[in-house]
């Protein structure tokens, strides 16, 4: 790409010619082959949820997110509920199709429309949808919404740089690693190296 200079002999990036903000993502529901994504309901999705968590190899399904592990319904269900007024993060319940049970949340986050950016993040996928089809289409689903829904120009995955699966995932499902922000936050009274990953709209 060859570099713009200005008046003042500096460079300068490309022009975004009539642009137009994205629209902000809403909790209308997103349907696909294997699952649909609807707005999280802690009274219609909690015990779902918390008994999909809890079957199969659940070990260190909570490492690296910022709330969890759930040792009650009732324990995820207060949180679902305040979770589910939020705008920014915007939770979804992921439904898979074959059974009508919700098995994960997703959510949107860090959401900027006027500038075309919004970050997909605070995923917790149940035993029952790692490494599934379903799980794939979720991402799929989630990535052509922002893009082809919204209008948004890039696509973010964020993840604890130790969390190896995490970068992994980001790998496979084609987003492009960024770069290493040392020490961007705290949770679980640990510090936090953020892994930045991304996909543009003319990828």
């Amino acid at each position: 790409m060859s570099q713009r200079i200005n008046e003042f002999d500096q460079p300068i990036g490309e022009d975004v010619p009539d642009w137009t903000a994205a629209s902000r993502p809403d909790h209308t529901p997103i349907e696909g082959q294997y699952c649909r994504l609807e707005a999280l309901d802690a009274e219609r999705h909690s015990a779902e949820l918390f008994e999909a968590f809890s079957s199969g190899n659940n070990a260190g399904l909570w490492t690296y997110m910022p709330v969890g592990p759930f040792e009650t319904e009732q324990e995820l269900r207060i949180w679902m509920t305040g979770a589910s007024q939020s705008k920014d993060p915007l939770f979804y319940t992921l439904i898979e199709q074959a059974s009508g049970k919700a098995v994960g949340f997703a959510s949107y986050l860090r959401i900027a429309p006027e500038h075309g950016v919004i970050e997909v993040g605070f995923i917790a996928f149940s035993p029952r949808l790692q490494k599934t089809r379903v799980a794939t289409e979720v991402m799929f689903l989630m990535m052509q919404h922002a893009f082809n829904t919204l209008g948004n120009r890039r696509y973010e995955w964020k993840c604890d740089a130790l969390n190896a699966p995490s970068r992994a995932a980001a790998l496979r499902f084609g987003f492009t690693y960024d770069g290493l922000f040392k020490q961007a936050t705290l949770y679980k009274g640990r510090n936090r190296d953020t892994a930045w990953f991304s996909i543009l709209d003319r990828d």
